[in-house]
């Protein structure tokens, strides 16, 4: 199983608490259960994150295991486990749906511009959707498309986004080294 390694995830979980927390855009409806507030505060910080993630891995037709692993993977360590699996999958069946609705372009589009001014989740986005990629050990032609759109969208230059790009595989190829020692 291909994991970003905690070293990576804590390191983007601190580049998005440095950039502070975002102003809230919308009060809470006073008859709003707890769990309902708790979901809308995590959508409002991880759903862009979330989306990013569900468009690389639905970008080749399939969504694998080992995708879905990476993704609860990263968005646990994200929010120090403060997003449930209910979120997650709640998160995933509202990206499915917007893309349904919308179409795949335009949700990403969508994705992108919503983060696209915080170059600091801008970049975790990205690195996350990459992450999705190489989860299953290949980057089909879609999900290479649909990363090289991504940086564009998000303003990440083709230097940057190489950058990035190895910073991952990096991390992946300890991440398989340490679970070949180990396993």
């Amino acid at each position: 199983m291909i994991w970003l390694t905690n070293s990576t995830l804590e390191r983007l979980r601190d580049q998005l608490r440095a950039r502070g927390q975002r102003p809230s855009i919308v009060a809470p409806d006073p008859s709003m259960t707890p769990d309902a507030m708790e979901l809308m505060n995590i959508v409002a910080e991880y759903g862009p994150l979330c989306e990013a993630m569900y468009l690389m891995m639905s970008a080749d037709g399939h969504v694998s295991n080992e995708e879905r692993d990476v993704l609860r993977g990263a968005l646990r360590n994200l929010s120090d486990d403060q997003i449930r699996s209910a979120h997650m999958e709640s998160m995933l069946d509202q990206a499915g749906k917007a893309v349904a609705e919308s179409g795949r372009d335009k949700r990403l589009a969508e994705v992108a511009a919503s983060i696209k001014e915080d170059p600091a989740r801008a970049e975790v986005a990205f690195v996350l959707a990459a992450a999705i990629a190489f989860a299953d050990g290949a980057i089909a032609d879609e999900e290479n498309e649909t990363m090289n759109t991504l940086a564009e969208m998000l303003g990440i230059d083709e230097k940057r986004a190489n950058e990035l790009l190895d910073d991952v595989e990096a991390d992946l190829s300890k991440a398989q080294a340490e679970a070949q020692k180990s396993g």
